[in-house]
């Protein structure tokens, strides 16, 4: 009997490794937005902060600093996310309802939303 093995020639072929296009691809980031709050006169502080805490999870400090920015400057950042969340947040806040402390309270606050700075 012979061996075959020393028989057998190899061939050397280039190796070729298919490279996995799902592993190749980098998911893309959605570009972030900001939900910032308007200001105006017909909110209370407590109106502001309760919105922030309820509908952002806002800390009460952390409510009551925005609401204090609002006031001082016309308008604050709420929250920075994905587009889709940031026009839910502002449609809430929008829908949130009038101020029952403040009698001419005819409404919602106002809020935008608008492309994070690059």
């Amino acid at each position: 009997m012979t061996d075959n093995a020393s028989s057998i020639t190899t061939i050397d072929a280039p190796v070729t490794s298919k490279a996995n296009p799902k592993r190749d691809i980098k998911p893309r980031r959605q570009p972030p937005y900001n939900v910032i709050l308007l200001d105006d006169d017909d909110h209370s502080y407590e109106y502001v902060i309760l919105m922030l805490n309820r509908l952002f999870g806002h800390t009460l400090e952390t409510a009551f600093r925005m609401a204090r920015e609002v006031d001082e400057t016309g308008r604050v950042i709420v929250d920075t996310t994905t587009l889709e969340r940031a026009e839910l947040k502002r449609d809430q806040i929008h829908a949130f309802g009038r101020d029952r402390l403040i009698e001419r309270c005819k409404g919602c606050m106002s809020a935008v939303i608008e492309p994070c700075p690059s």
